[in-house]
């Protein structure tokens, strides 16, 4: 979704550096061992939109690339021969230990996307991968497979990621990600695309570049096409050649506020809804190295040993549609409405009760900690919703995320404080901006109430923050809301609004902490970076400040 109006306002138009669908791949040259090495540009008219693994298992990852059989079969053109693709898994960059191969037939069907699921995999091990169509080899790429489930790492990194709009800028955050060479994996919690038309959703100044098609996208043909666009970009190429992805969707991949019934940003003059949630989903399918399981569903977890577990949610699918501020707030307090549906929330509970690691994270397209105005005492809130009807915890400030369903997010809280689960991290995106903060059962009594967990928001890769909206100087105006909305939100620990980038969570035995890292410049494609801020939580404690990164 767009950053809540009450915190800023929308931004205009830019014109253009024009992104196209050039014939642009990257070779991997990374050395056993060593992630994130300099990787050299090929031109490749077979392979031009790249190579990508993700979800990565003990055994078994998925392994992803597209081909382009000839100049009348391009994305969304429903055109060209099927292609015979060879596909080969080694343990070495030259390909002379190849321990699973095969052939792959790609079809116009799929709109000759390749997705692979590998099996027979060594668990905890670095692989490297390579395609070949007529007569061409694809880059060389990198991946590696999750620990087996009684292993204990000594540690996990990932990248996390969210909010990547080609029109707001450059994707500097996956460059300087590919840059670290750390990472095991990276994490992208939605919004990987963005469905507006040329010109609708820039950044500060406007459009960078120019999306296409250059109408807002509702067909299969328009998914597929911008999908292909994205996977063009040269920093989001290096990375997915670099690293897994492990992903989920929120609203824009589909459109603005998506809800299970309809959108924000669909309108009957766009056609049925359910075709274009359709259309929106197959084209997510083929395009993504996302494991789907029945019915295509995208709520999954993932193990990493005994030391994580993630548990990825989809709450666009199945919510109820968000409830409009005034008149309908103290509907965000009715039982019967859902973010989850009532089968993932039987999922997830069951997850984080049962989860034999360490830490349960939780990867949260939208934030869970209550954002409020006014948070009150108990008996002042109380009266406040008898006499003018404002939801029980107080004014939200976003009904599309879970201040929104509040009934859900009690539900899961209850199931976390009930059944003494502790260690548990809510990962979180969406809005643009940065967040850390302990996730309480009664925001108005924090911190003497108990807390479900922490939850680290990570910024946008380049959509529009606060500052951006406003068109104020970064850490001027945004640092008065700051201070605002922590003096009656006591449960959050740190606030930013201006900055993009993105997190690096490590976990271990001991503790969990996110550091954020933020770039100069969306708008400058070799912006620079700097960290933020970092917090962690301690085993069964509560969130804390540190003073730097972990390196």
């Amino acid at each position: 979704m767009r950053l809540p109006e009450i915190i800023s306002a929308r931004v205009g138009r830019r014109a253009a550096l024009k992104g196209g669908t050039a014939a642009v791949l990257l070779t991997g040259t990374a050395a056993a061992g060593l992630l994130g090495t300099a990787v050299a540009r090929a031109e490749s008219a077979v392979f031009r939109h790249g190579i990508a693994s993700g979800d990565p298992l003990p055994t078994g990852v998925i392994l992803w690339t597209r081909v382009t059989p000839s100049e009348d079969a391009l994305p969304g053109s429903g055109a060209g021969d099927p292609v015979s693709v060879r596909w080969e898994v080694a343990r070495d960059e030259g390909f002379g230990s190849v321990v699973a191969s095969g052939i792959h037939t790609a079809t116009a069907d799929s709109d000759h996307t390749v997705k692979v699921d590998v099996a027979g995999l060594a668990p905890g091990a670095d692989y490297f991968y390579r395609f070949t169509a007529l007569d061409q080899t694809s880059p060389t790429g990198r991946t590696r497979t999750a620990p087996a489930a009684d292993d204990t790492p000594d540690r996990l990194r990932f990248g996390v990621v969210s909010c990547a709009n080609w029109e707001a800028g450059f994707f500097s955050a996956y460059r300087h990600l590919a840059d670290r060479g750390d990472l095991d994996a990276i994490v992208h919690l939605g919004d990987y695309l963005y469905e507006y038309g040329n010109g609708e959703y820039g950044g500060r100044n406007g459009s960078v570049r120019l999306h296409e098609p250059a109408h807002e996208i509702i067909s299969l043909a328009d998914y597929r096409i911008r999908h292909a666009q994205y996977k063009t970009d040269p920093d989001l190429a290096n990375l997915h050649t670099l690293l897994p992805f492990i992903c989920t969707w929120d609203d824009h991949e589909t459109a603005d506020d998506t809800w299970s019934g309809g959108a924000d940003n669909h309108n009957p003059g766009e056609g049925d809804w359910q075709a274009r949630k359709d259309a929106a989903r197959q084209a997510y399918l083929e395009w993504m190295p996302v494991r789907a399981g029945a019915d295509r569903r995208l709520y999954r977890r993932l193990r990493f040993g005994t030391l994580a577990e993630l548990s990825m949610l989809d709450l666009r699918s199945y919510r109820s549609e968000q409830v409009h501020a005034g008149p309908g707030w103290r509907q965000v307090d009715d039982p019967n409405r859902t973010i989850t549906g009532k089968d993932q929330m039987d999922w997830v509970t069951n997850a984080l009760v049962t989860a034999p690691v360490r830490w349960k994270l939780v990867g949260n397209p939208v934030m869970i900690s209550p954002l409020v105005f006014p948070p009150l005492d108990p008996a002042s809130t109380a009266a406040l919703t008898e006499l003018i009807g404002i939801p029980d915890a107080g004014i939200p400030a976003n009904l599309d995320q879970w201040d929104g369903y509040t009934a859900d997010r009690q539900r899961l809280l209850d199931a976390i404080t009930g059944n003494q689960v502790s260690d548990v991290v809510f990962l979180t995106g969406d809005i643009h901006t940065s967040w850390a903060a302990d996730v309480p059962t009664v925001a108005a009594t924090y911190p003497a109430c108990q807390t479900a967990g922490v939850e680290f928001v990570v910024p946008s890769v380049t959509s529009d923050s606060m500052g951006d909206m406003t068109k104020t100087p970064p850490r001027t105006a945004s640092l008065m809301a700051e201070g605002a909305i922590r003096g009656v939100n006591r449960h959050l620990g740190y606030i930013e609004l201006d900055s993009h980038g993105y997190g690096v969570l490590h976990v271990d035995a001991e503790q969990a902490q996110m550091d954020w890292f933020y770039i100069s410049d969306p708008a400058d494609p070799n912006a620079g970076v700097r960290h933020g801020a970092s917090f962690a939580a301690r085993r069964g404690g509560r969130l804390e400040p540190r003073p730097g990164p972990i390196v």
